[in-house]
């Protein structure tokens, strides 16, 4: 993913983070150890064995989750590799600006729940998140998430705040 900002820069946020998401094609299947050969056979196919953030399983969660606090304003730049489109969704989150296809000079989206990115695309997204916890970041093909490796965790630290939100115990 490339960014080319514009001549006056971006405005002003609090935490801004890199997320691209890819595919692998390998002979093996899922979680297999060692060496992975790729699969033809699957690329020509469209069924990847593994749908990643940032080239791995796990690369942003546990110690290399994305960290921020409440209250800040966070952006993210979301990328989609090669051939298989995103239906981008932070489990917990509203896109307060979105900024489709990468056009960051155009008006945003406002109020965004779940985006859709093409293969070979990217999007801006600011947000801030008003309650602490975390926050999974998903392809919303939840599959993907979950079967696939496409789950990244974003901490956000802070003081509970139980008039927005709080959870309630039957």
């Amino acid at each position: 993913m490339i960014l080319v900002e514009p001549a006056q820069g971006l405005s002003k946020v609090d935490r801004e983070f890199y997320v691209m998401q890819g595919e692998f094609y390998t002979a093996g299947k899922f979680g297999s150890k060692g060496y992975q050969a790729f699969s033809k056979e699957k690329l020509l196919a469209e069924q990847p064995e593994y749908f990643l953030f940032n080239g791995r399983v796990n690369s942003l969660s546990g110690e290399r989750a994305l960290k921020a606090k409440v209250g800040e304003k966070i952006r993210l730049f979301v990328g989609i590799g090669s051939h298989i489109a995103s239906n981008f969704h932070i489990i917990g989150a509203i896109f307060d600006t979105l900024y489709p296809e990468g056009a960051i000079l155009s008006p945003p989206l406002k109020n965004v729940q779940t985006t859709t990115i093409a293969a070979g695309s990217a999007v801006m997204i600011e947000f801030t998140a008003q309650v602490p916890g975390k926050y999974l970041l998903v392809d919303h093909n939840l599959t993907r998430a979950i079967d696939k490796g496409a789950l990244a965790e974003l901490i956000i630290e802070g003081q509970d705040q139980p008039e927005l939100y709080q959870q309630i115990n039957p």
